[in-house]
């Protein structure tokens, strides 16, 4: 049985209790070029958006994790996005809040629990994400879970003065 339990972390659904993080994730501006965010999120958003996160997959087309470990610490979020039903595929995007815990098998962990509850409960065909050319580390872990880059998409960021190419990476069961 799929279980959403690793060795080190587990995936949970989002709480109320998880505003101060995700108003802290989603509100550090080094982490926007990510996201494509663009303005500021306010706590008052970020607790409607946490009334909502109840919500089933099928209807809001999303999915968001706290990835936490056995001390029920958040360290992170995984995402699936654009879920689309109809052709049985969705996005995924995953992030480690603090850089001092990166690089440690936590997201590795995440994205390969995500991965099974795609194919296991979502009965998912596809998974694909969109990273920067220049982000090595996500590149190397959504490669390691045998996502393939299948395209590479010019200039398709402006970030910081000048434009970044991305990669579009697949999962095909």
């Amino acid at each position: 049985m799929v279980t959403l339990k690793g060795e080190h972390i587990y995936l949970r659904a989002l709480e109320p209790e998880d505003l101060e993080f995700i108003h802290a994730i989603e509100n550090n501006e080094v982490i926007w070029e990510l996201s494509n965010t663009q303005t500021p999120y306010s706590k008052f958003l970020i607790k409607q958006y946490l009334e909502n996160a109840h919500k089933d997959i099928y209807e809001v087309k999303q999915l968001r994790l706290i990835i936490s470990n056995y001390s029920n610490i958040a360290l992170g979020m995984i995402d699936l996005f654009d879920f689309d039903f109809k052709n049985s595929r969705a996005g995924v995007g995953v992030l480690i809040k603090d850089t001092a815990e990166r690089q440690k098998g936590i997201g590795n962990e995440a994205l390969e629990l995500l991965v099974q509850y795609c194919k296991t409960h979502l009965n998912l065909h596809q998974l694909y994400c969109n990273i920067s050319e220049d982000n090595e580390a996500s590149l190397k872990l959504f490669s390691k879970h045998g996502f393939q880059i299948v395209g590479l998409k010019k200039d398709w960021n402006f970030v910081n003065g000048s434009y970044k190419n991305e990669y579009l990476l697949q999962l095909i069961n």
